[in-house]
């Protein structure tokens, strides 16, 4: 039996058993829209795990499409990264077609989001090191992107979430000097890192819009779900419900 939420019910799927972005996910989500969360066991972030895991997916989608949610998000961004932006599609395309229900991924609306906001040229940071950054900034260049940077911080993967916010902006902020003449946004890849505080001090101190996961993910929820509210604190994607 299907079970229900009167403004829609998302069915996500993550990555980690890391605490954290379902609970602001839920924080920042309107009234009435429900939220099934299912998780996956990644706990190196290395590159090999991110290839292994994702047959782990699907039978995660079956479970969530059994219970007939409006909306399937796999999350994770570097999983489906790792795959490209064309073999992302191609999987996507084909569990939407196989489960009959419509699906996106991490990567998938950051793209859209990215879109909504008239960004082409953006900076790019992690808390991953070494070259899987390029893979990260490939799959948007091969999105129609400009990845100016995609720069990473070196910080044991179990421990992103003990980062401070503060070291995140310090981190974000020399990124986005750089290129501050050709950027027009900055971009955050992953939910690991706790640091939805920053966005709005790190909008207005640089002058350009701040993509970060969770803001981006309640943004496309309530798209995708027909919802307009607006959620103010979190970056100007969500606060203005920019069409998208």
């Amino acid at each position: 039996m299907a079970f229900t939420s009167w403004r829609g019910v998302v069915g996500n799927i993550k990555p980690t058993m890391r605490p954290g972005s379902v609970e602001e996910l839920c924080r920042i989500l309107p009234e009435g829209i429900g939220i099934i969360p299912l998780f996956l066991d990644i706990q190196r972030g290395a590159r090999e795990e991110f290839a292994n895991i994702i047959k782990a997916y699907e039978p995660l989608i079956a479970k969530l499409a059994e219970h007939e949610v409006d909306i399937i998000h796999p999350e994770g961004a570097p999983p489906f990264m790792v795959l490209g932006h064309a073999g992302e599609a191609e999987l996507l395309k084909k569990w939407e077609q196989k489960y009959r229900i419509p699906m996106f991924t991490s990567g998938t609306n950051h793209i859209r989001a990215l879109n909504a906001l008239k960004v082409k040229r953006f900076v790019g940071a992690s808390y991953f090191h070494g070259n899987i950054n390029e893979t990260f900034g490939k799959y948007f260049v091969d999105a129609g992107f400009d990845v100016l940077a995609m720069e990473g911080i070196d910080v044991p993967f179990k421990e992103v979430g003990n980062l401070s916010p503060e070291l995140v902006y310090s981190h974000v902020k020399k990124v986005f000097l750089k290129h501050r003449k050709d950027a027009q946004a900055i971009y955050l890849l992953g939910s690991g890192w706790r640091v939805m505080g920053i966005i709005d001090l790190l909008e207005r101190d640089l002058g350009v819009p701040v993509l970060h996961p969770v803001p981006a993910r309640c943004w496309e929820i309530q798209r995708r779900l027909t919802v307009n509210h607006p959620v103010p604190g979190y970056g100007r994607l969500l606060a203005e419900m920019i069409p998208g």
